[in-house]
Order: C-alpha cells, then structure tokens, then sequence
C-alpha cells in the first residue's frame, strides 16, 4: 500500500525544488494534492502525478523575489527504489538535495536599508524618532538583510540624514552651474509664530524639460521690512552661485516686496553718467574707504533680479477686491449681492459649526458645503457653485431646517450669473498656477479670457450684465505693465503651441515677428565674412573686385523665424531652431505664478506639526527641502 502511495508521487519526489512543498493526499488517478511552504497560510495546490509544471508556475508567480536552490532527492530507501527508477516516460529521475533557502544572502545592505526607510521618513513627513518605535523596528526587522545589518537609532539616523542633505545640496549646486537661465519664486510664511522666508528655482535644461528645486525655507526674525527682504533673497541666490543667472524673481503683490526689488534693482549706468555730467562744475568730496566699507549701509550694496508679480494672485485680487467694490456701488446689484452673500454665509456658518446641520446638508447636496477662505484662491467661486448645484425647491426646506433666511428667485439667479461670469477668471487662474506651465502662456491667457469675459455678456440679465466689462478693465488695469511688455511677448512667440497664433491684430503679430528676428539676430554666435563661400583665385585677383557685405546673419535670423512660424505645434520643434530654442529657455524659465513657494509652504505645514515643536529652525528646513526635492525618491519616479 505504502508502495504504490510513493508511485503516485514519484515524479513530486525525484523533482529540485520538492522540499518547499509538503505532500497532502492524492486527489484522482491523475492528481495529488500539496502545500507549499513559502505561502502564507501554506497554500493547497494541485498537480499532475507525473508532471510538476504547475508548481513551477506558481514558484515563479508567487514567489519569484525568492532565490530558490535546488536540493537533490534523498537516498532510495527500499519502499521508494522502484518508485524513484523510472517515471511515467521511462526516463531516470536525479536524487535530491537537502539545502536550506538562505535569503541573507540577497537581503539589503546597511545603506540601502537606511535609505529605503529615511525616503519613508520624509517622503511621509514622519518624526525622525520613527526609528526608536518598537512596533516600527519590529516591521524592518522582517525585511531580509544582510548578516549583521540593523537600522541605527534617532541619534545616528540624524546625522545620515545631515549627510544626505549635505550630498543633495552640493548635486543642485552642480546642476546649476551648468544651467545659464534660471527664475525663482519667494515669499514669507508665518506659521506657530515663526516667520520663514520660502525660495525655489526653476530652469529648462537641454531637452526642454522643466524642472524645480526648493533653495530655502529660512527663519527670519524681526520686522518684514524691504531691507530685510532684499537681504535675505539676496543672501539666498549668492549661495547657490546664481549671480546674473536669474531671469526674474516672482513674488505676490505685497508692497513689502514690490519696493525690495524697485530699491534694489541694478543702478542704470546711462542715467548715473548723466548724473555725473551735469554735476561737473561741483567741488569734488572725499570719503573714507575703510569707513565707506566697514559701514552696513542698506541701500545700493546689492542688486535684486528682474521682479515678476504673481499673475494667479493679481487674478484673484481681481476676483475678489474689484469685483466686490462694482457690486457693492452699483445700483443694479448691491441690494441682491448683499443679501444673497449673507445668506450664503449663514448658510457656510451653520454647516461649519454643527455637526447636525452638516449632516443634513450632506442628506440634501450628497456632498458638504465649502467653506471660503482669504487664502485660496477661487474659494469664494467654489463655495457658490457648491450651493447652486443644490435645487431652489430643496435648498430653501434646508434653509427652514437649519433656521437661516431663505434665498429668493432673484437672488438665487444672481449667484447663478455671478459664476458664469466668474467661471473664466478660475480657469485662467488654475492653468497659470499650473506645474507645467511658462510664462510665455500668460499673455495668450490674459487675452482668452478678456475675449471670453466680454462674450458672457449677450447672456446676463440686466443686474450682471456690467460684470464682464468691469473685469476687463480691471484685467487691463492690473496687467498694464505685462500686456505689451517685450519678456512676454517674446515668451508666448517662442512657445510652439501660440507662436502668433493668440494674436487677433496684425499689426501686432508684424511688431513681434519684428521682435522674434531682432532678438533671434542677438542671439545667434557673431558671423563674419570669412564663413562665406568664394570663389577660389588669387589674392591679386580678389583685390580687383569691389563687394557688397552680404547681410547674412540678418538674412539667417528672418529665415529661421519664417521657417519656424511655418512649422507644427510641438514643443521638440525647437531643436531644429538653435537661436530660438535659447530664447524660448530664457524668456519661459519664469513661471507666472508664485504657487510653487506656496506649495512649499504646504508641505511645511505637514512638516512642521504641533507635536513637533521642538524641531529645531535649521533641521526644519533640511526635512522640508529633502521632501520637496525628493532627495530619496529614484530618479524614474522623480516628478520634475
């Protein structure tokens, strides 16, 4: 009987890998039953008697991260001799091995436990002192390492993390200095008391891929005052070797900021020329150099970049401040935007601050309500759409629930117009705020919406039907500088997917084709006429002839213009046009929107927690930095 139990499994016996399976019955005239012991649980397989194809398989699907080794068949005993001489083919079967599995042996070395488990920290935000948990260490010790291997303590694991800092700090360093164009986003965020001055860096590099950085997020103490702000911007690029690298700084419109950079902007040396020569008749002063030196003036020892004014925060100033000021002054609209806004907000106060009024707006709307703040931006737009989507016929038995006064006919129309006309400004705003998005999409944007805004209007009735004009104004008002400015201009032309296609005035598009082919002319490496083609004769001979200087260089730069307005859309359509390629890396290096920094400042946030008070300023920065450069994250799953 025992004999013919081991024929039934004779080609499971006689098989490499056997013995991380355990035989169990024999399920048919065809099949045995076995578990293997590598599966949680040990899992029950079948497979054929004289074939173990399919324990193959599941080895290779189930376990394949495990090095199997194979273990030749124990010794024939006498029951087993007959079974083991030949199998259903007739061929001989191979003894098998008694090794044991030994997953030291391709288990993780010391570094790249500590780095898997430090990309765990920060990427999650997590308090350093995660390594001292019991519960933490007992997860790691699970995972197969080598002999001897174990992760360090908080102590220890602190300074790995200083170092790896350190390495990230010194390899940004180096990719910088290879990039020519670079822009930077600032601004100040206080948090817990504490004010912190955010930067971060944006370049293009040779395959048109952007890419970003965090420089800073450093304590500042005292007044935010322009002197104070200039210094530290200022303090920020000198580190990083950015001198006459930074194509512009983009900040929001504080005044704070706004007269850093116009007090500090580089000192115009036509003008001090001028200065100097009209004050030629003037006595002559002498100053002490050492005390001119050793004095910490504040103005003039140092030039800030180019300044940019965030476009997404002067769009929602405009959303918010201009748009507010006609509705409350106009005759049509104030009685209905005041009382419809009230209500509303009654109606977000009540949700906000009992959980039995959330529960029945939530029955209602299927969704709860949101809530607008001063510091988001479209919050005002959202919260009002959110109401709207709920019907008058259930919105107002809500309003009666929750005792608030209902909304009426007229208003409830009101805050439908109201979004419809807001409903551009909210897009152009989330697609300036956008990751991928350049400054050469800022003035396309600005004139879509305008042209957008002013068709609303055949479709408002008389209490919003001034709106869109109002926002058009305001658009021009507070987009002055930008909307004929040369930098943005020159920053949509180079950008394939508008080149001069946003542009409705033909006047306009020759005045910047005229500017693509005078900065294209800059742009391209001096040519002299020795590069040109001749003839071959004599020196003697060539002296005779009198020549015209043939305008090459012009005539190159008008042709790679034309030849580049006439092809497609894409954006690696810049290769084949050198001049243009650099200007488009120049001018699209700045980004509209100072949402970078303020994402920043969102991961502080998560960072910098109220159970983490005691972290110190300086290992802040290093955590946040880390986490917002992705320092252990793979280079293929990096998101530039």
């Amino acid at each position: 009987m025992e004999r013919g139990r081991e024929q039934d499994h004779a080609a499971f016996n006689a098989w490499k890998y056997r013995h991380y399976f355990e035989f169990d019955s024999v399920k048919s005239d065809k099949n045995i039953s076995v578990r293997c012991t590598l599966c949680v649980g040990r899992k029950l397989l079948s497979t054929a008697k004289n074939s173990t194809s399919n324990l193959s398989k599941h080895l290779a699907s189930r376990h394949r991260n495990v090095k199997l080794i194979e273990k030749p068949p124990d010794p024939p005993t006498d029951m087993t001799a007959a079974a083991t001489t030949s199998n259903s083919t007739g061929q001989t079967s191979s003894p098998a091995k008694q090794v044991k599995i030994d997953l030291r042996a391709t288990g993780l070395s010391a570094a790249e436990l500590k780095k898997l488990v430090a990309g765990y920290i920060v990427e999650d935000m997590l308090p350093i002192s995660t390594v001292d948990s019991e519960s933490f260490r007992r997860i790691v010790e699970k995972i197969p390492t080598k002999s001897g291997v174990k992760l360090p303590q908080r102590k220890s694991f602190a300074g790995y993390l200083e170092r790896e800092y350190d390495i990230m700090d010194a390899n940004l360093k180096a990719t910088l200095g290879e990039v020519d164009f670079v822009s930077t986003t600032a601004d100040i965020w206080t948090v817990n008391n504490k004010s912190f001055m955010g930067v971060t860096i944006h370049w293009i590099n040779s395959t048109l891929q952007r890419n970003k950085a965090a420089l800073a997020c450093k304590r500042i103490r005292g007044r935010h005052t322009y002197d104070v702000i200039g210094a530290e911007i200022e303090e920020i690029h000198s580190s990083y070797g950015l001198h006459g690298k930074v194509v512009a700084t983009v900040t929001d419109n504080a005044s704070n900021f706004a007269k850093a950079f116009r007090v500090y902007q580089p000192c115009n040396l036509e003008s001090e020329s001028e200065n100097e020569e009209e004050g030629d008749d003037e006595e002559p002063t002498f100053t002490d150099v050492i005390e001119a030196l050793s004095t910490a003036s504040g103005d003039g020892q140092f030039s800030l970049p180019p300044h940019y004014r965030c476009a997404s925060h002067t769009i929602n100033l405009i959303s918010t401040s201009d748009v507010d000021k006609h509705l409350n002054s106009c005759a049509d609209t104030k009685a209905v935007y005041r009382s419809s806004i009230a209500k509303c907000t009654a109606l977000w106060t009540k949700a906000s601050r009992s959980t039995l009024a959330s529960e029945q707006v939530e029955e209602v709307s299927r969704r709860k309500l949101m809530v607008p703040t001063s510091t988001r931006w479209n919050s005002l737009y959202e919260a009002i759409s959110r109401i709207i989507t709920i019907p008058l016929n259930e919105l107002n038995p809500l309003c009666v629930k929750l005792g608030i006064k209902c909304l009426n006919e007229r208003e409830y129309q009101f805050l439908k117009e109201y979004c419809t006309v807001m409903k551009p400004l909210t897009v152009a705003l989330d697609i300036l705020q956008g990751d991928e998005c350049t400054y050469g999409a800022l003035l396309p944007t600005l004139t879509s919406l305008m042209s957008k805004t002013l068709a609303l209007k055949d479709d408002l009735s008389r209490m919003t039907a001034s709106l869109p004009d109002v926002i058009v104004k305001a658009i021009k008002t507070r987009f002055d500088a930008v909307l004929d400015s040369q930098e943005g201009l020159l920053a949509a032309a180079t950008c394939p997917k508008f080149k001069l296609r946003w542009l409705r005035d033909e006047r306009r598009r020759e005045h910047v084709k005229e500017l693509l082919t005078t900065e294209c002319r800059k742009a391209a490496p001096a040519t002299d006429n020795a590069n040109v083609s001749q003839l071959p004769a004599s020196p003697a001979e060539m002296d005779f002839f009198d020549f015209e200087n043939q305008p090459t260089e012009s005539f190159s730069a008008e042709k790679e213009v034309t030849d580049y307005l006439r092809s497609g859309y894409e954006l690696e359509i810049l290769n084949q046009f050198p001049n243009l390629k650099k200007m488009y890396m120049k001018y699209n290096t700045p980004t509209p929107s100072s949402a970078p920094v303020e994402r920043l400042f969102s991961l502080g946030g998560l960072v910098l927690s109220p159970k983490r008070n005691r972290l110190s300023d300086r290992r802040f920065e290093k955590l946040l930095l880390m986490r917002y450069n992705h320092c252990f994250t793979p280079k293929e799953n990096k998101k530039t």
